[in-house]
């Protein structure tokens, strides 16, 4: 089988339990914006990698069934030609802008962020490719090798990227003030490489990271090891008024918050990003599957990494607490 066309004609789930039921099916690292009028919107990679959609809706949960529309699709060769991947949609500097990562048809695995500019609203406005996102002026190494899973973030007025790169083969993640929609202000520091077990299963990984703000401290999850059974998310944490581009401010919490439980349905969770619902709490939406034995040769081509949804708790202390809850 053609793992990269014949998508489609693999099963969708596994057993569906109380807790793993799909927010949205065969939409892996799922991203959810709220707008400034309360406007939803949800874009993830395709299984086929090959385009981005969007959708939108005025509550969270009508996002499930919102219509999609396609507003870029991958180039024939060269640069944005293969891989198109974890797109995510952010609101900075007065405009819309969406940034994900891809690779080449000529060189698959030479994938790299890129930044797309919308002229108006998302959903009816007309999208333009700004190119590849561009490293300061003073550092020579931003986006040189393997980099992908871009976020921002908005701190006390400056506009800050996060993102996965590969250095010796090893997935670490990094920080940057921004300068510009497509391009950063300072040279980029690694804030957390892989230290422990459960983050060097299969690979040496971190990346995915998705930032959610509270009790005084910025916490900022992020996606471990390789992206079957043994995906996971972990957690740093940096206090509000701490200097973010300073490796120390951020700590990491020894063990995993969310991983694969069997007996709940849910494998491989991972690569997710924040929003609020209708009554304001934090919503955690995260991929997993609702099966282990992947169908695939290879787990990236197995498209059943569904989006789903966690209602944030939070203990006496302020921390979050991840746990899957039932529908």
């Amino acid at each position: 089988m053609d793992e990269k066309t014949n998508w489609q004609s693999l099963e969708k789930n596994g057993p569906i339990t109380e807790y793993n039921e799909p927010f949205i099916e065969q939409r892996a690292d799922p991203f959810v914006c709220k707008a400034a009028d309360g406007t939803y919107y949800f874009t993830a990679s395709y299984p086929a990698y090959d385009r981005i959609l969007l959708r939108s809706s005025k509550t969270l949960n009508g996002l499930k069934d919102a219509k999609e529309r396609q507003i870029w699709v991958k180039h024939e060769h060269g640069l944005m030609s293969c891989h198109i991947w974890a797109p995510e949609l952010h609101f900075v500097y007065g405009k819309w802008y969406i940034y994900f990562a891809a690779g080449e048809a000529e060189d698959v695995w030479k994938i790299r962020p890129y930044v797309l500019e919308c002229d108006g609203d998302p959903m009816t406005g007309e999208w333009s490719e700004l190119g590849p996102m561009k490293g300061c002026d003073d550092d020579p190494f931003s986006f040189t090798d393997f980099s992908l899973d871009a976020t921002i973030f908005e701190h006390k007025g400056d506009y800050y990227y996060v993102w996965a790169q590969k250095a010796s083969n090893i997935s670490n993640l990094y920080i940057a003030k921004m300068a510009a929609p497509n391009k950063l202000a300072t040279v980029m520091e690694m804030i957390t490489t892989p230290d422990y077990d459960w983050e060097r299963i299969l690979f040496w990984v971190n990346e995915g990271p998705a930032v959610l703000k509270h009790g005084g401290k910025i916490w900022l999850t992020f996606s471990a090891s390789g992206t079957g059974s043994c995906y996971c998310v972990g957690l740093l944490s940096a206090d509000e008024n701490a200097d973010l581009l300073d490796p120390a401010s951020w700590t990491k919490e020894r063990m995993p918050v969310l991983k694969t439980d069997q007996k709940k349905g849910l494998y491989g969770p991972g690569h997710n990003s924040f929003t609020t619902d209708e009554d304001g709490n934090d919503i955690m939406v995260y991929h997993a599957r609702t099966y282990d034995g992947i169908k695939t040769k290879d787990p990236l081509y197995d498209p059943n990494r569904h989006a789903h949804l966690l209602k944030v708790q939070y203990d006496e202390n302020g921390r979050p607490i991840f746990d899957y809850q039932k529908h």
